[in-house]
């Protein structure tokens, strides 16, 4: 039987992009390769598991840095800006890695019948070694990829088993965070929604407090203690992310990526992307090309 390293290599190997992803039918999932350490990739995560199969990766979320390898997964059960580094990968060894976007309905479904989470005060982040049950789940999944006459039959009962097993491992208390229902991180799942649409245009903290139904104070506390930044931080973060995707990807000028994502003043945005990424956003272009 093929092993789930195997099977990410040959799903990697055959679908990866010029970024190393290689999305699949199946919504959510994606492998990952790499063939070389990579420059530090600064994003704001979805809530997502990655199972790592080769080579090694460093994760930092607010002051906090997570070291992981072979063997081990990450959990991230919120929306969370993150700067991510590969650190171990070659031509000869490649670093491969399968990720899932978690499913909130899939998990509020399966807490109706497994109990509210215990108190857990441990963060958004974490890194445990893989447990059997979840890398067995996570293969029968990547195999309906190959079987496309069962994918219909079976996907969203093989996706259900692989959120059960995550919710009954040593992840679970920090999973069924996502899907209680009116609990902190859904309300700010709701706010972050609004702000991944809209971050282009002004949300004042009373709309954003309004869609997660929360007093301002009380939503901006909960906000900061959740994702490490306070609204406004956030939206900055999403908006040079994007800027910067456009500049290295599209080719977009700095000054029209700027406008773009709603900045108003070019030098504005031009102190804030140095400030962020290290280097000016033509410098920054510069150095994706060369």
């Amino acid at each position: 039987m093929s092993s789930l390293l195997e099977a990410v290599r040959r799903h990697a190997d055959a679908h990866a992009g010029a970024y190393g992803l290689a999305p699949s039918s199946i919504p959510g999932l994606m492998a990952v390769r790499a063939l070389a350490p990579s420059e530090l990739m600064h994003d704001v995560q979805r809530p997502l598991l990655c199972l790592v199969q080769q080579g090694g990766k460093r994760v930092t979320f607010g002051t906090r840095a997570f070291e992981f390898a072979a063997g081990h997964s990450l959990l991230v059960s919120a929306d969370i800006p993150t700067v991510s580094q590969i650190t171990r990968a070659s031509a000869a060894a490649p670093y491969y890695s399968l990720v899932l976007e978690l499913d909130p309905a899939v998990i509020t479904d399966l807490i109706a019948q497994m109990g509210p989470p215990p108190a857990d005060d441990s963060g958004p982040v974490r890194v445990h070694p893989t447990e059997p049950e979840v890398s067995d789940a996570a293969l029968r999944l990547l195999q309906l990829l190959e079987q496309p006459d069962a994918r219909p039959v079976l996907q969203a009962q093989r996706v259900r088993e692989l959120h059960y097993w995550l919710l009954a491992g040593r992840h679970g208390h920090a999973i069924r965070r996502l899907g209680w229902p009116d609990g902190h991180v859904q309300r700010i799942a709701r706010a972050v929604k609004l702000l991944r649409r809209d971050y282009t245009r002004p949300l004042p903290v009373d709309a954003l407090a309004t869609e997660a139904g929360m007093s301002a104070s009380a939503f901006h506390r909960h906000f900061k203690s959740i994702t490490s930044l306070s609204p406004l931080q956030f939206q900055k973060r999403l908006r040079l992310i994007e800027a910067r995707r456009l500049m290295q990807a599209q080719g977009v000028a700095a000054s029209s990526a700027a406008y773009a994502v709603g900045y108003e003043s070019v030098p504005q945005f031009t102190r804030e992307y140095g400030r962020m990424f290290g280097r000016t956003p033509v410098a920054d272009a510069r150095a994706a090309i060369a």
